[in-house]
């Protein structure tokens, strides 16, 4: 079978794929950049399968790679959309806390907030939360202008057309199977095989996979966390005017049940966080065993799970029961009534563990040869994935060079 040649083959559609391919052509003038994914079109995953939402950097540990791409990222995606008439609003949001015992994470966030230079910052008591959100009830909160909602798969879509117009190819149904190193590049073996000088994997759920293909020894392993949505009934939307999160548990990457007003007006009450019983088991989507069985066997999930077995536990439990789950809606907005939440979709989160059960909480980019590997960058990586090809780029640019 004869091998087409690129300079760059990225895997991976999704927006940070497709963020890297155009930070490559654009740092790299004169270079041919592939952009490979299984599926039969692009941000078919994780980069559809979410809230929209255009998160501000607050909560993300001053100084990483996280807080950094992030408030780079925020500014660049509402910048793109604006120009390019794809629905983007910053509506801002508030972090509401119930509990007095969660001033103190309050307070951490307004201080990480502020080190990571985001602008309006606001503390409120409970009169100005209800001048944000009449609705919401809270003892504090947090009001963060800098946050939105932006329609990501309107932005996937014009990356992709973006990089067609400038030469690189955009090829869908091609999920790759191998990833051979030779003395004078890598070849890509797909549903065609492509020789090129560098790999750049951004594969997402699938990521620890097609490392190991590139023969990658990493001890971070995929887990699966599937966050499902209802939404507010049509005639109830009116008790949401933008975004009501709660104070996150700091023990976890996941920011808990909250209210988000879409770019379209559907008001979206979730996601919860459960394990997944496959990598792309979303509702109605049938388990995928052998994707179970691979994670229940590997050691740092099982140390994550008898760490956190309680939270877990209850995480399940409001997944089965609609009443359940708007108890905790109830927590921000106390008229949510169980009648009012409609079935909506489902996200499954790329959540990268370490060996000794801990869950990473930064962005992973490791680099192997002339191969480069995104290995964890869940939410915020839409929001961030325009800057997170930049710094993506910068990295496969002296292999290119050299």
């Amino acid at each position: 079978m004869s091998e087409r040649r690129y300079d760059v083959c990225v895997i991976g559609a999704g927006l940070v794929g497709l963020g890297v391919a155009r930070a490559l052509i654009e740092q790299l003038q004169g270079i041919s950049v592939l952009v490979l994914d299984k599926e039969d079109r692009v941000a078919a995953h994780q980069s559809s399968h979410n809230s929209g939402v255009v998160h501000s950097g607050l909560y993300y540990k001053p100084g990483s790679l996280k807080a950094r791409l992030c408030v780079e990222g925020r500014e660049e995606t509402y910048a793109i959309c604006e120009a390019n008439g794809i629905a983007a609003k910053r509506c801002g949001k508030l972090v509401v806390a119930t509990h007095e015992s969660q001033l103190g994470a309050l307070d951490e966030l307004e201080r990480r907030g502020r080190a990571n230079g985001l602008n309006g910052l606001e503390r409120v008591g409970p009169s100005g939360i209800r001048d944000h959100e009449p609705e919401a009830r809270g003892i504090s909160a947090l009001y963060v202008p800098d946050a939105g909602v932006v329609d990501y798969p309107a932005l996937a879509a014009h990356q992709a057309a973006t990089l067609e117009r400038a030469g690189a190819a955009v090829l869908s149904g091609q999920p790759v199977t191998a990833i051979e190193h030779r003395s004078d590049g890598v070849v890509v073996v797909a549903a065609e095989s492509f020789h090129v000088r560098a790999v750049v994997n951004c594969a997402g759920l699938q990521s620890d996979r097609v490392a190991r293909l590139a023969g990658v020894s990493t001890p971070i392993r995929i887990v699966p966390f599937r966050g499902e949505y209802y939404r507010l009934a049509e005639e109830k939307t009116g008790l949401v005017r933008a975004l009501v999160y709660p104070v996150p548990d700091p023990r976890f990457p996941f920011l808990g049940v909250h209210f988000t007003r879409r770019v379209d007006g559907v008001v979206e009450v979730g996601p919860n966080a459960v394990l997944a019983l496959g990598r792309e088991q979303y509702r109605g989507v049938s388990p995928n065993w052998p994707d179970v069985w691979e994670t229940l066997r590997g050691s740092g999930f099982r140390r994550l799970a008898m760490r956190h077995w309680l939270s877990g536990t209850r995480e399940l439990m409001s997944s089965r029961s609609r009443h359940l789950y708007a108890r905790l809606a109830r927590n921000l907005i106390p008229a949510t009534r169980g009648s009012d939440l409609l079935t909506g979709g489902a996200g499954v989160r790329a959540q990268a563990v370490s060996p000794d059960g801990s869950l990473v909480d930064d962005f992973v980019i490791e680099e192997a040869g002339n191969s480069l590997h995104v290995l964890n960058a869940p939410s915020p990586g839409a929001t961030a994935s325009i800057a997170i090809g930049r710094y993506v780029a910068s990295k496969v640019a002296p292999i290119i060079t050299a």
